[in-house]
C-alpha cells in the first residue's frame, strides 16, 4: 500500500508525542495527514492533557487517552484497550513517539500497517521501520518536525506548509477571555508572558531571581504589564518571583492558566520571555515575538524557522549536556545575565534581522563578559 493507495485509508490512527512542545512541533504535519486522508476517520492516542493543544485544530474525529496510573495496572489497561480497538479494523497507525508502548499497542490492536522509527527495541513490531540519524552510535541533534515529515512522507503524505499552527475551541476562547477580563488585561493594555519553568527538569530553568528583574525592567523599561504562567505544580515558583519582583505582577491562580485558555493569552501578548519549554511554541503559532533562555538542551532538536524568535544561550565546555538535573554549578544557566535577555528583549521587538543589529553588540552585557553562543532570530 503506497503512493495514491495510502489516500484511501478509512481508518487511521495517530499516536501524539507525550511533550507540550512536540505536539506543537507535529502540527503541520497533523494538518497534512488531515487533507491527504481526506475520507478517513482519524483517531488519536495521546496522553490526557496534551488534548487541549489538539482540539480546534479540526485535524482528527476521535481521541483516546493512555490509561492513567502506573505499573502493571496501568499496562493492563493498555492491553485491554488495545484488544478493544482491534473490532474497529484500522488500516494504518503512524506512531510519532517513539516507545515501546506505542508499538506494541499499536501492535496488539491488530491494525494492518504500523509505520514509525525502529527505535527502542521495538522494531519488530512495525511493519514499516524508519531509521533515526544516528552518527557513531549516537543521535545526531536534529529538528523533531522534519523527523515527523519523514512518517508522513512514507505514507504518502506531503507537507508543504511547515508553519506551525493551534486551533481554538469555542470553549478555549472563552476561559482564555474570562482570564483577560479577570486580570485587568481585556481592555487592550500591553502585557508581556513570563513562563520560568520547564517540564524536562530543573537544569532547564533560569535563575528565579533574574526572572523577577526580567519582570521590573519589562514595566520599567517597556511598559508592560508582566504576567507570569505555569503549570499547576509551578505555582510556587510563579509566586516566588512575583514576591522578589518590585513591581505588581499579574500571578493567575484563581482562575489559573491550562493549555487550552493559554493559546488566547499567548495570541493577545505583545511579548514572550520563556525558558526552553512547550509553551514557547506557542509564540511561533500566533506569531507572537518572543525570547528564549537555553541551557542544558541542544537548540537542534526543537529548532523552527520561525523568524520572531531570539534563542539565548551560552557556550559552556560541559554542554549542552542534556542532563535534567546540572551535577555541578549550572554555568549554563548562571553565565546568562539579566542585561543579555533584556538586550534580547528590545532586539526582537524591533524585529531586528541578525545583520542589522550586529551580533557582538546585541549580546553583550553592559558590563563585559561572555557573550552567548546563540542570539539571532531564528
Amino acid at each position: 500500500m503506497r503512493g495514491d493507495a495510502d489516500s484511501q485509508v478509512r481508518r487511521l490512527l495517530v499516536v501524539i508525542p507525550n511533550w507540550v512542545g512536540d505536539v506543537v512541533l507535529a502540527t503541520p504535519v497533523l494538518a497534512a495527514l488531515r487533507a491527504h486522508f481526506r475520507a478517513a476517520r482519524i483517531t488519536y492516542l495521546m496522553r490526557h492533557y496534551v488534548s487541549e493543544i489538539v482540539d480546534g485544530g479540526r485535524w482528527h474525529n476521535q481521541a483516546l487517552h493512555w490509561p492513567a496510573g502506573s505499573g502493571l495496572r496501568r499496562e493492563i489497561r493498555t492491553l485491554r484497550m488495545a484488544r478493544r480497538l482491534r473490532a474497529e479494523r484500522f488500516e494504518l497507525a503512524i506512531l510519532l513517539t517513539n516507545s515501546f508502548r506505542s508499538a506494541l499497542f499499536a501492535w496488539r490492536a491488530g491494525i494492518r500497517r504500523r509505520v514509525g522509527y525502529a527505535r527502542e527495541a521495538r522494531g519488530w513490531m512495525l511493519t514499516d521501520r524508519l531509521r533515526p540519524l544516528k552518527r557513531n552510535g549516537e543521535f545526531v541533534p536534529s529538528p523533531v518536525l522534519p523527523y515527523y515529515i519523514k512518517l508522513a512522507e512514507h505514507v504518502g503524505c506531503s507537507v508543504t506548509d511547515r508553519q506551525v499552527r493551534l486551533g481554538i475551541t469555542p470553549r478555549q476562547e472563552r476561559a482564555g477571555q474570562d482570564l483577560l477580563r479577570h486580570y485587568g488585561l481585556a481592555d487592550g493594555r500591553r502585557y508581556a508572558l513570563v513562563n520560568p519553568g520547564a517540564a524536562f527538569g530543573a537544569a532547564k530553568c533560569w535563575l528565579p531571581e533574574r526572572f523577577s528583574e526580567v519582570c521590573d525592567r519589562l514595566h520599567v523599561e517597556h511598559g508592560f504589564q508582566v504576567v507570569l504562567v505555569g503549570a499547576p505544580h509551578e505555582l510556587a515558583l510563579l509566586q516566588k518571583i512575583a514576591a522578589e519582583a518590585k513591581s505588581a505582577v499579574i500571578c493567575p491562580e484563581k482562575p489559573g492558566t491550562t493549555l487550552g485558555s493559554l493559546k488566547v493569552l499567548v495570541r493577545e501578548a505583545a511579548l514572550l520571555v520563556c525558558n526552553d519549554t512547550g509553551p514557547r511554541h506557542y509564540g511561533s503559532a500566533f506569531s507572537i515575538p518572543t525570547v528564549t533562555i537555553f541551557g542544558p538542551t541542544h537548540q537542534a532538536w526543537t529548532d523552527t524557522d520561525y523568524e520572531g524568535e531570539i534563542k539565548l544561550q551560552i557556550p559552556v565546555e560541559c554542554g549542552p549536556c542534556q542532563l535534567k538535573i546540572c551535577p555541578i554549578d549550572l554555568r549554563c544557566m548562571t553565565g546568562l545575565t539579566t542585561e543579555m535577555v533584556m538586550q534580547a528583549v528590545a532586539d526582537i521587538l524591533q524585529r531586528r534581522r541578525p545583520h542589522d543589529c550586529g551580533l557582538e553588540q546585541a549580546c553583550k552585557p553592559a558590563g563585559g563578559g561572555q557573550a552567548p553562543v546563540e542570539c539571532r532570530e531564528d
